[in-house]
């Protein structure tokens, strides 16, 4: 599985970016897609996953502002992003994965190669 992503870029504070990430190859597995980010000096986290069934978990403080969407059709996942923040500012990272269990036990997962956001205050 080949992730493309793409939309970042450079904002000022309480602008809107969309992130896009399309999916290639053997995606037959994949069940769940989402966005993690990792900001300078910090560790990578989830930001929002979602699966083939629309069901989405988001990192509580981002839900208010940021929205995953899917198209099943073109294997592709997008995140909304709006009122962004200096503290969004981070490489923001495509994965998609094969969930067994809940939202964090996967049998394998795929990475992005990652779009910088930074938002200036």
């Amino acid at each position: 599985v080949q992730l493309q992503a793409s939309g970042g870029g450079l904002v000022q504070a309480g602008e809107s970016l969309r992130l896009s990430c399309a999916a290639s190859g053997s995606t037959i597995s994949i069940n769940v897609m989402g966005w993690y980010r990792q900001a300078p000096g910090k560790q990578r986290e989830l930001v929002a996953q979602i699966s083939n069934e629309g069901r989405t978990n988001y990192a509580n403080p981002l839900k208010a502002r940021f929205t995953i969407s899917k198209d099943n059709d073109k294997n592709t996942v997008y995140l909304q992003m709006n009122n962004l923040k200096p503290e969004d500012t981070a490489v923001y990272f495509c994965n998609a994965a094969r969930l067994i269990a809940n939202w964090d036990t996967v049998a394998y997962e795929y990475w992005g190669q990652g779009t910088q956001v930074t938002v200036s205050s």
